[in-house]
């Protein structure tokens, strides 16, 4: 017997998924411990020891494949809790974080009072080296090695922990920004050295800066938690090399990962695409949109065509990044989100939340404030006594009380009112969320199937889906866990990238595109062979950032394997005219192209996982646990409604809502007008009538 581990450590939940060679999955949950992660680990390998009957070592002694999904690098970057960075960069552009190309998030672009965003290098921090390269790559100004030795004595002296180096023009020739660094490690051989072309070697010198300086700001909070997280699994019978999850949807190893902490920001989410398509594909669907409600927030991912939307230099709470991120849109609002009453004495949900601890209300950890778990406890979807197949005690009057205390009393509405209107307006905040990867970017939601994942979503998806209009809904018994079921389906993933600026006419010289792509794809062979990764495992997928002359964004074109030749360029302008209507509406195929950067990305492929497959079922009647009053909505009375055990249900078992399933880590609404089959896989295929 051998094993996969997929490890995936939320802000309030830590999931474990362990699958076997012989189609066997298992999903297990722990509270997370932010102040230290193996906690949370132990805690869950205990729960798999327990299950499974041997010892913990035994399992992972003939674990094959251990992946770790974190919320390290995203949570400090949200609390600013990294460390202290020095940035060493040209001599003049020392305010280029502050500049930021003069540019505003949407929806403050106009607001003067808007407060700018805290840099993560402080000014006196950002020390200036007298060096220039030209566009073409010629030195104008040799690189002056005394400023930069004079910037280690401040950053000595500063207590910097890290050092970003950025010069402009780097990517035509980083020969001053290679010696820059070595002069740094040199003069400061602890400190986190972060490079601008090694973390984002592409044009953009302000993208480039800020991605390098997140990098050094990130580097030794996520080093110190590998470090941690690798000597704990080696200790507890791990053999094989751990691997972690990137923000690009693919797996990492450890010194990968370090060396590129900026990639690790939003882990956890990024898994989901692969485990949605690993869901939706036999069942016909290649649309579709994944929605992870946990403790804490609420992530969203659109796969169009089986194809996930990457993105590549965009701000993320605030800070521009240049390396390729799975698109997925985060909102505060989880099972932990907090309901409050503003000062016109309107109720709102989030983004505050009560998170693991104290939690909500109902945990009895001390939480007194009313959050989206306790109105679904009021509401009596929650099983009032326990959570987690029991392991969870729920204090269903604690719950009504904070509402009531809270909200009910000062709003002059019943418990069940104010319950309602917690949960309906925690459902209009993620359809909002749903709207802007979908109908704001050109798709039509009722063109997908919305999938189920975390903790806290099956509560809501069938209400979010007739807001927004979709007619299936899936929720698969795995869906607490599904990223952490994703991690052990994904692949090994490195994006290798370069700066090829060229104006696409007849004095281009495609061979050498051409010629770097190969020089990216060879490193990258060697990168995978020293992680172990036979050749035939290996693929690799291209793509070119182009835009019409005198433009200032280009798009990013999908070639796939395509070379790069006069025999095939005319391929490659027609894919980018296709682009580009399809994102701007329109198209100017007369107009002179130009290149500006290029991208390999190498996948080191993994094995899919056998499916499960579930008996058949021998009747829903006996599946009934118990009956419960529900509040479907905020005028008309309970409803005297059945609850499932989900363990009992069969495959091709079918149940009319209005109901309630309960799977020991999940449980799903079904909301009146939808009808739900239970698939062989496992998956709950819901439909609305």
């Amino acid at each position: 017997m051998s094993y996969r581990l997929g490890v995936d450590a939320g802000g309030t939940f830590t999931d474990f998924v362990l699958a076997d060679n012989e189609g066997n999955i298992h999903l297990f949950k722990a509270t997370s411990t932010p102040e230290d992660g193996t906690l949370a680990i132990a805690d869950g390998f205990a729960q798999i020891a327990e299950k499974m009957g041997k010892p913990m070592r035994a399992i992972l002694e003939d674990t094959e494949l251990c992946v770790n999904g974190t919320t390290v690098a995203l949570n400090a970057l949200i609390q600013h809790k990294g460390v202290k960075v020095g940035l060493v960069c040209t001599a003049g552009h020392e305010d280029s974080l502050e500049i930021r190309l003069g540019h505003k998030e949407e929806g403050f672009r106009y607001d003067a009072e808007y407060p700018a965003a805290k840099i993560l290098a402080e000014r006196h921090l950002r020390l200036p080296v007298r060096e220039r390269v030209l566009s073409d790559g010629i030195v104008r100004v040799p690189l002056n090695e005394d400023d930069v030795r004079a910037a280690c004595a401040t950053f000595r002296k500063e207590g910097v922990q890290a050092v970003a180096v950025s010069f402009l023009w780097s990517v035509a020739n980083d020969a001053h920004e290679k010696r820059a660094a070595a002069i740094v490690r040199e003069e400061m051989p602890d400190v986190y050295v972060s490079v601008g072309t090694e973390v984002f070697p592409q044009m953009r010198e302000y993208t480039r800066t800020s991605t390098a300086v997140v990098n050094a700001y990130l580097g030794p909070v996520l080093a110190g938690y590998v470090d941690r997280i690798d000597a704990y699994l080696k200790n507890a019978g791990v053999k094989v090399p751990v691997r972690y999850f990137q923000s690009n949807g693919g797996m990492a190893a450890r010194d990968a990962m370090v060396s590129r902490a900026v990639n690790a920001i939003n882990s956890g989410p990024a898994s989901a695409p692969t485990a949605g398509a690993y869901v939706a594909g036999p069942l016909g669907y290649d649309n579709f949109i994944t929605v992870d409600m946990g403790g804490t927030s609420f992530d969203i991912t659109l796969t169009k065509g089986g194809k996930t939307n990457i993105s590549k230099d965009m701000d993320f709470l605030r800070y521009r990044i240049g390396t390729p991120m799975i698109q997925v849109e985060t909102l505060g609002a989880g099972g932990g989100s907090i309901g409050w009453i503003d000062t016109m004495g309107v109720l709102n949900v989030g983004p505050q939340s009560a998170g693991a601890h104290p939690g909500p209300a109902c945990y009895q950890r001390g939480g007194y404030l009313p959050t989206v778990t306790d109105a679904n406890v009021a509401l009596g979807y929650l099983n009032p006594e326990y959570l987690l197949g029991g392991r969870l005690p729920v204090d269903a009057v604690a719950s009504r009380m904070a509402i009531e205390d809270h909200l009910a009393k000062p709003l002059g509405l019943t418990v069940e009112k104010a319950a309602f209107g917690i949960f309906s307006i925690v459902n209009n905040n993620m359809v909002n969320g749903i709207r802007r990867v979908s109908i704001e970017r050109g798709y039509d939601p009722r063109d997908f199937a919305l999938i189920g994942a975390g903790g806290a979503t099956a509560l809501h998806i069938t209400a979010l889906a007739r807001e927004i209009g979709i007619k299936t809904v899936l929720v698969p018994k795995l869906a607490s866990g599904l990223c952490a079921f994703g991690q052990i389906l994904s692949d090994v993933k490195y994006n290798f990238m370069a700066a090829t600026p060229m104006r696409l006419d007849d004095k281009s010289d495609l061979y050498s595109i051409e010629q770097r792509f190969q020089q990216l794809e060879t490193q990258a062979l060697e990168v995978l062979k020293s992680e172990g990764i036979s050749r035939e495992r290996v693929s690799f997928k291209r793509s070119i950032d182009m835009r019409y002359v005198g433009q200032v964004h280009e798009c990013t074109v999908d070639i796939g394997d395509l070379s790069v030749s006069d025999q095939t360029i005319g391929e490659i302008r027609a894919a980018f005219h296709a682009l580009h209507k399809q994102l701007f509406t329109y198209a100017e195929p007369d107009s002179v192209l130009e290149i500006v950067n290029i991208e390999s990305t190498v996948s080191g492929k993994t094995e899919l996982l056998n499916p499960p497959v579930l008996r058949a079922g021998t009747g829903v009647e006996k599946a009934i646990k118990a009956w419960r009053d529900m509040f479907f909505s905020a005028d008309a009375p309970a409803q005297r409604t059945a609850v499932y055990d989900g363990e009992l249900l069969g495959a091709g078992d079918r149940i009319v809502g209005p109901a309630v399933i309960e799977e020991p880590t999940t449980t799903i609404v079904i909301q009146p007008g939808w009808d739900c089959r239970l698939d062989a896989r496992g998956t709950y295929v819901m439909h609305c009538a």
